[in-house]
């Protein structure tokens, strides 16, 4: 079996773990995640399972991956700020379904991988940062969306900070073997949460970095008509 092969059926797989939104679904499978993995394990591409980046760090099995964009319930014209970069997997993903993407990454390595592999596949709605994912991006907020690909023990307060009211944060909070993915929506009244089930994620490390871009970060600029 080819890989564009393996790769619809891990869009299958997706649906029978519930993830059931058209557009996460038409994203992830157009995406070829072989390009976001080392090629010692590209042939495992398409399993769902996580695989090693280098660094310590893994990229997310597809089925977490979905579960997590559609819970992020992103619209087109949304502004989402991920914590976690990594190879760029989910940031590609999220580049399909929103107006722009602020990722930030602690590992200038990965940081630097993901930069190259975005501009080869053209992806230019996203904006790239080398920094401590715990503070955020002060300067580009507020978000419509948050999503992190690291657990907190708690929710860090930085990044409540930087949602919008109305808006949803996703990321695993808790201790390695006592982890869940949760929904947190901002409304009026503070913030509401909705535990969506056990996970397994690295832990989310602080690092106040000096030296924040891998590249001068170009000027997001909101596409004509919009709000």
């Amino acid at each position: 079996m080819n890989l564009a092969s393996r790769r619809i059926r891990m869009v299958m797989g997706l649906r029978r773990a519930g993830v059931n939104d058209p557009r996460v679904l038409g994203v992830m499978e157009q995406i070829e995640r072989e390009r976001f993995i080392p090629p010692a394990w590209q042939m495992d591409a398409y399993e769902d399972a996580p695989l090693p980046i280098g660094h310590g760090q893994t990229i997310s099995q597809p089925a977490v991956v979905g579960k997590m964009l559609q819970a992020l319930e992103a619209g087109p014209r949304m502004r989402v700020l991920e914590i976690g970069v990594g190879s760029g997997y989910q940031t590609a993903a999220l580049a399909g379904l929103v107006r722009a993407v602020f990722g930030i990454e602690r590992i200038k390595a990965l940081l630097s991988g993901a930069k190259l592999r975005l501009e080869e596949q053209k992806i230019d709605n996203v904006f790239l940062r080398w920094a401590d994912g715990g503070k955020g991006w002060p300067e580009g907020a507020p978000f419509d969306r948050i999503i992190a690909a690291a657990a907190a023990d708690d929710m860090p307060g930085a990044l409540a900070d930087q949602l919008k009211p109305g808006g949803i944060m996703v990321l695993p909070l808790g201790v390695a073997g006592h982890q869940s993915l949760w929904r947190i929506r901002r409304d009026d009244t503070g913030f509401q949460t909705e535990d969506l089930g056990a996970v397994a994620f690295v832990p989310f490390l602080p690092g106040a970095i000096e030296a924040n871009l891998v590249a001068e970060t170009p000027r997001y600029r909101p596409a004509q008509g919009a709000a």
